[in-house]
C-alpha cells in the first residue's frame, strides 16, 4: 500500500531525527527491516500479500525494494496449504475458498532462507455493505457508505479502487495513413479521444462502529474528490473494499496513521509499538513490519457520471499550453507533417458546398492522444 509505506517512512523519520544530529555507526543492512502487506479474502476474491524492504533513511535509491522469489502459502490448523501464485514485483496473489471456522498460518520462506510466520489466523465475517453513495457538496464530491457493525465484527479498514474515464484536451477521430498517404478515420481499436485509468488508492479509513448507537456506521467517508478533478470529468467509478479488523489489528493501523497525523511530533509511538502479527522463525525478536488479515471481504461499486455533478470545470496541468493549430495542413503537406506522429491531424477544413476536406487543423501527441496517460482499453467492469 502506497501510504501504508509513507507511514513507515516517517516512523523511520522519527528515528532518525532529534534536537542534535545523530549518525550511528550501523551498517546499511541494518534497517532493511521486512514489510509485509495484505489482507486475504476467505472466500475466492483475489487477494494480494506484498512483500517488500526499508532501506535506511542515508540510501541513495529510496525505500522498499520489492522483494520477489519468496515460497508463500497459508497453513490449515490440520496441515492443508493454500500456496499464494507469485505475480512478480514482491506481489503474491491469494485465490482460495477456505473454511471460514478454521484456523491458520501464514508461512513466508525467502530465497535466503530466512521463514516467517504470523500468530494463527481465524478468518473474520465481515457485515455486508448497507449502502454507497456520493453527495456533492462545497469543495466538489464526497465518497461516502453505510454500514453496521457486530459484536464479532467492531472494527473496520477501508480501503478502494478508482477507475475514471477521460478526454484529452483536443478529440480527435482522425489518423495519418502512410500506406494511402491521406488522413483517415480511425477504428474503434485504435481511438484516442477516450481513455481510462485505474488507481489503487490505500489511504486508511479506519472506524469502530461501537462508537454508534447500535453499532451503526451512517455516511463515513471514503473519499474526496475535488471541484476540477479529472477523474469526474467523463465517468467515475469506486470499488469500495470493507474489511473487518480484529481489535490488535485495528490498534496497529491507527498506531501507524496516527505517526502521519503527529508528523514530527516527540510523542509519537515508536515502532516497537508497532511489530504487527508476523515474526521471524530462526530470531523473533529479529523486527519485521506488518499486519496480515483473513476474512470475508465485502465489495460495492459506485459510479458517478459528470452530469451528477455538473457544472464541474476540469483542470488537468498536463493540458494547460494545449491549443489547436492556426493553420490548415493542405493534402500536399500530409505526408511532411504528419508522418513523424508528432502531429496529428483534428479538425478538418471543409468549404462550403464541398464534400471533402481541403485539409486539416492539428495539435500535439500529447494534447490529442489519451493513451499517453491510460488506456483506450474499456475495463470489463465498466457501465457506460
Amino acid at each position: 500500500m502506497r501510504n501504508f509505506r509513507l507511514y513507515l517512512i516517517v516512523i523511520l523519520a522519527l528515528l532518525a531525527s532529534c534536537r542534535e544530529p545523530f549518525e550511528p555507526e550501523i551498517e546499511p543492512t541494518d534497517l532493511n527491516v521486512l514489510v509485509v502487506e495484505g489482507y486475504l479474502d476467505s472466500e475466492g476474491i483475489p487477494s494480494v500479500l506484498s512483500l517488500s524492504y526499508t532501506r535506511p533513511i542515508q540510501g541513495e535509491s529510496g525505500f522498499f525494494p520489492n522483494l520477489a522469489g519468496a515460497n508463500v502459502y497459508l497453513e490449515s490448523s490440520a496441515g492443508q496449504r493454500y500456496n499464494l501464485k507469485d505475480i512478480g514485483n514482491g506481489s503474491y496473489e491469494f485465490k482460495h475458498n477456505i473454511s471460514e471456522s478454521d484456523t491458520y498460518t501464514l508461512k513466508i520462506f525467502l530465497p535466503n532462507g530466512t521463514s516467517y510466520s504470523t500468530i494463527p489466523l481465524t478468518p473474520l465475517i465481515t457485515p455486508e455493505i448497507i449502502d454507497v453513495g456520493f453527495v456533492k457538496n462545497e469543495t466538489g464530491a464526497e465518497i461516502f457508505l453505510t454500514t453496521k457493525g457486530t459484536s464479532d465484527a467492531d472494527d473496520f479498514l477501508w480501503t478502494y479502487d478508482e477507475t475514471w474515464a477521460f478526454r484529452p484536451a483536443i478529440t480527435t477521430q482522425y489518423q495519418y495513413d502512410p500506406v494511402s498517404k491521406n488522413v483517415v478515420l480511425r477504428d474503434l481499436n485504435n481511438r484516442i479521444d477516450l481513455c481510462y485509468k485505474t488507481r489503487r488508492n490505500s489511504d486508511l479509513v479506519l472506524e469502530t462502529s461501537s462508537r454508534f448507537e447500535d453499532q451503526f456506521v451512517f455516511r463515513q467517508t471514503i473519499n474526496q474528490i475535488n471541484q476540477g478533478d479529472e477523474r469526474l470529468s467523463v465517468r467515475y467509478s469506486i470499488l469500495i473494499s470493507q474489511k473487518a479488523l480484529t481489535k490488535d489489528a485495528s490498534e496497529f493501523w491507527e498506531i501507524l496513521k496516527k505517526n502521519t497525523d503527529d508528523l514530527g511530533s516527540i510523542f509519537s509511538p515508536l515502532p516497537s509499538n508497532i511489530r504487527g502479527n508476523i515474526t521471524q522463525d530462526q530470531d523473533p525478536t529479529v523486527p519485521v513490519i506488518g499486519q496480515v488479515g483473513l476474512g470475508k471481504i465485502r465489495q460495492e461499486r459506485l459510479f458517478v457520471d459528470i452530469q451528477e455533478v455538473s457544472p464541474w470545470l476540469v483542470e488537468v496541468e498536463e493540458y494547460k499550453e494545449c491549443v489547436l493549430s492556426s493553420d490548415t495542413v493542405l493534402v500536399r503537406d500530409y505526408e511532411a507533417r504528419f508522418k513523424s506522429g508528432v502531429n496529428i491531424p483534428a479538425r478538418p477544413i471543409i468549404p462550403d458546398g464541398a464534400f471533402n476536406p481541403i485539409g486539416y487543423r492539428y495539435s500535439s501527441l500529447k494534447c490529442v492522444d489519451c493513451t499517453q496517460r491510460g488506456s483506450n482499453v474499456k475495463p470489463d467492469f465498466w457501465e457506460d
